[in-house]
């Protein structure tokens, strides 16, 4: 590498020793802040390094890092990324930069723990992305959960052990499956490399078995339709930065599962079935999205709309599937897989933006009833431009993000079928429905009551972190180009490995 450092060792590890730093000063609330930001931010600038350093000519594993674990069992240490996760790396510390400065006022209880948890996190969720040995990847995605239940756990609403103990159930039942596929998967290779599981030829029974155990770990997290249940709750009793990277970040790592593990490791089986997930994916689009609708709570109104939204993701990567038939790859495969991978990042920009917003509203009025506002413009009219922006985003309005991922998904489902192209395009009217509805009660309109007549626009901490998130959805929108160029060797890898029959 040309930095000549362990450069996925730092994005993993700084924020994590940070975390541990930030414990020991736990009676010194400025040190807490303060130190909490310095680490994140420098998280944020190694992650950029990888950016700088990045070779988009190829798709081979760069930044690599490997050294043995443990032995007996030929574990190893072994780190690297492409133009898929690295991406993602990005997000998640740009996100936990923006969580920290967010937080600075949120909470005088456990501080400390609150910043740490954030940071710990952010590292294990770096690792994710970054491992190339199961065991490893196993470990990192498990242990994203705790500091996640602890913060929702800790720091959330009057129904939180409820939510709480509801998402850690579902989530670690999903993954002892995972657990198992990964286990096989060692019994017939010799190794714990998910590299080599790329290459090991399986017979369609096994590839079957692997990729329902596979979609039940990963779609959970993501979480798919009908094993989304959880999410709403996790939502509406999550503190606002816990609902941050549950939505930007956490739920990336499913749809990133199936990007690495389902689709390259078993994809007669995913050819096989991708009218199971498009039919799931379409339903989600479809059906949540009716369900939010009539949501009278901003959080679940939001919540429901990142299962819509990331119904989208499951349904640009079997769309390629659809399209790429006798190991031949069109221009409607890679729109497919491009689609659904820009939508993972504008969705994590786009909802975490949502619920930073309604974190604003709610430490004013305490309240997040949609029939408690009314002529919030009136009072706080930057901090309504800013609603309304992302709203607009969250529809897939053209210039924002949120059209680029939508756009190519349904491009791509033209040319598989008119029927999910019209199905994929109803999000469109029904997201542009919850959302102006949404904008329309709470923005507009008369001042409601003296509570919205007494609020304050937004301080300069607010206005920071809500420009650097209407900046990024607005650049990704207008320039999407720089993200696709980091990703075209990927997915054209990506590619080659589901159209290649590994029937034994």
């Amino acid at each position: 590498m040309v930095t000549g450092l362990p450069l996925l060792s730092l994005v993993i590890w700084v924020p994590i020793i940070g975390g541990i730093l930030v414990l020991t000063v736990s009676n010194r609330k400025d040190y807490i802040r303060w130190l909490s930001l310095l680490f994140s931010v420098l998280t944020f600038i190694v992650s950029w390094l990888l950016y700088i350093d990045f070779d988009t000519s190829t798709a081979a594993m760069q930044f690599q890092e490997k050294a043995t674990w443990i032995t007996a069992f030929k574990v190893y240490y072994h780190l690297g990324i492409d133009g898929i996760s690295m991406p993602l790396i990005i997000l998640t510390t740009f996100s936990t930069v923006l969580v920290v400065i967010a937080g600075w006022k949120f909470t005088k209880y456990k501080l400390a723990q609150y910043m740490a948890s954030f940071l710990i996190m952010e590292g294990l969720m770096n690792g994710t992305f970054a491992a190339l040995d199961a065991v490893l990847f196993y470990v990192f995605f498990e242990s994203t959960l705790i500091p996640l239940f602890l913060i929702i756990g800790i720091w959330g609403g009057p129904n939180r052990i409820y939510a709480t103990l509801k998402f850690f159930l579902y989530t670690f039942l999903g993954s002892v499956f995972l657990l198992i596929s990964i286990l096989y998967l060692r019994s017939v290779t010799g190794s714990f490399s998910i590299l080599e599981f790329h290459l090991v030829p399986l017979d369609m029974q096994a590839q079957i078995a692997i990729f329902l155990a596979f979609l039940l770990a990963f779609g959970i997290k993501i979480p798919m339709w009908p094993v989304h249940t959880w999410l709403p709750d996790a939502h509406v009793e999550a503190p606002t930065g816990g609902s941050v990277i549950l939505a930007a970040i956490a739920l990336k790592l499913g749809a990133y599962g199936l990007v690495r593990f389902s689709l390259p490791i078993a994809p007669d089986a995913s050819l096989a079935l991708n009218w199971f997930i498009i039919t799931l994916s379409l339903i989600a689009i479809i059906y949540i999205g009716l369900v939010a609708i009539v949501q009278p709570d901003l959080k679940k109104l939001i919540a429901y709309s990142s299962v819509a939204h990331m119904g989208f993701v499951t349904l640009g990567l079997f769309i390629a599937f659809a399209l790429a038939r006798d190991g031949a790859v069109g221009e409607g495969s890679a729109l497919g897989l491009a689609g659904a991978l820009v939508q993972m990042i504008s969705h994590g920009l786009i909802s975490a933006a949502l619920f930073l917003c309604v974190g604003v509203l709610y430490d004013r009025m305490h309240t997040r009833i949609i029939g408690d506002y009314g002529g919030v413009v009136n009072t706080m009219p930057i901090f309504a431009s800013f609603w309304v922006l992302f709203a607009m985003a969250n529809t897939g309005l053209p210039g924002t993000s949120g059209f680029v991922g939508e756009f190519l998904v349904i491009l791509a489902s033209f040319q598989a079928s008119f029927w999910y192209a019209f199905f994929a395009s109803i999000t469109l009217i029904l997201s542009a429905a919850y959302s102006l509805w949404m904008i329309k009660r709470v923005i507009f309109g008369e001042v409601a009551n003296d509570n919205v007549a007494a609020l304050k626009d937004l301080n300069s901490r607010e206005f920071l972190v809500l420009g650097f998130l209407a900046i990024a959805v607005l650049l990704l929108g207008i320039w999407p180009q720089p993200l696709l160029e980091v990703m075209h060797a990927s997915i054209e890898h990506l590619l080659s490995q589901m159209v290649l029959s590994k029937l034994t």
